[in-house]
């Protein structure tokens, strides 16, 4: 299947090269060897979507998909075809947590340095794109970790990973500073609202994350102040990450005062960390306490 894929690059007309692959994906169609068929399929899918039968297309990766669950076990190579083909027909759809999501699964199945630099680079800036305008991920962390990111560093889209970490942040300032690069993005340029509502958003959950859980509830001017989001946008901002999973708690709207429970984990970077430390030194200096106390009454308890 390899050499024919290779002898399909010769191709110079697409649809030559789909009746030639459809051909090769047909030879091979056999119980015994249903992962080379899976292989082939997904470079017909590939072609399909080049000339634009994207329910075809669908329909092949549908079917590969289908066959890939009942493998135990299967060559890295047809996993990563697979996944790169599904994320362009996600691409192509504008469905960005899927792309993002099977983008990270590709990555998963390939080495890195196998890429080609320019490669990488379009990957972590179609990645960094699909992240920042998807109405259902607010959690960057496995980007953030990843070193595809770190191909955009020294390039003209270097902006893009400060803003990501901006995002992650909460940093209203950050992306404020960076908001003039948006306009370089279609995307970015469209969703502008969108995208300040998901940094307040990130900001709110990152003021919570700072805090002890003993020290969560708080007024809706003090979330303004210490967020920077306008004090008549916090309590729909709030009922905003409250519906969207993001936050666990209740609402106060006659007092203003927001109590919150539980808070998404998020990716911490070197200030989350040392705050992170810090509070973990006082929990074991509380719980130093209190074995002393306990100790001390018990001393008593036994003596009498």
């Amino acid at each position: 299947v390899q050499i024919g894929l290779s002898a399909a690059g010769q191709w110079k007309d697409d649809n030559e090269r789909l009746t030639f692959l459809s051909t090769l994906a047909s030879r091979v169609d056999k119980p015994a060897s249903q992962d080379a068929y899976v292989f082939a399929l997904t470079a017909v899918a590939s072609v399909r979507l080049r000339l634009g039968q994207k329910d075809q297309s669908r329909k092949d990766l549908d079917k590969c998909e289908a066959i890939l669950d009942t493998f135990d076990s299967v060559e890295t190579m047809v996993h990563a075809s697979f996944y790169r083909v599904g994320a362009d027909y996600y691409q192509q759809s504008n469905s960005f947590a899927d792309y993002y999501r099977t983008t990270l699964l590709y990555l998963a199945c390939v080495e890195l340095e196998e890429l080609q630099e320019r490669e990488r680079q379009r990957l972590a800036y179609d990645l960094s794109i699909a992240a920042l305008v998807s109405d259902s991920i607010y959690n960057f962390g496995e980007l953030l970790l990843h070193p595809i990111l770190d191909s955009l560093t020294k390039t003209e889209h270097a902006w893009l990973r400060d803003l990501l970490f901006a995002f992650n942040r909460g940093d209203l300032g950050a992306y404020q500073i960076l908001q003039n690069h948006l306009n370089a993005n279609r995307l970015l340029q469209q969703h502008q609202g969108f995208l300040y509502q998901k940094i307040s958003l990130s900001a709110l959950t990152q003021l919570v994350f700072s805090r002890s859980p003993q020290d969560r509830s708080m007024t809706f001017q003090t979330i303004s102040d210490e967020t920077k989001v306008a004090p008549d946008e916090i309590e729909h901002l709030i009922m905003k990450a409250l519906s969207l999973g993001l936050l666990k708690g209740q609402i106060d709207q006659v007092a203003e005062v927001a109590r919150i429970s539980w808070v998404q984990p998020k990716v911490l970077g070197r200030e989350g960390i040392e705050g992170m430390r810090t509070r973990l030194t006082e929990w074991d200096s509380g719980v130093s306490r209190l074995g002393n106390w306990v100790e001390g009454v018990g001393q008593d308890v036994w003596a009498a």
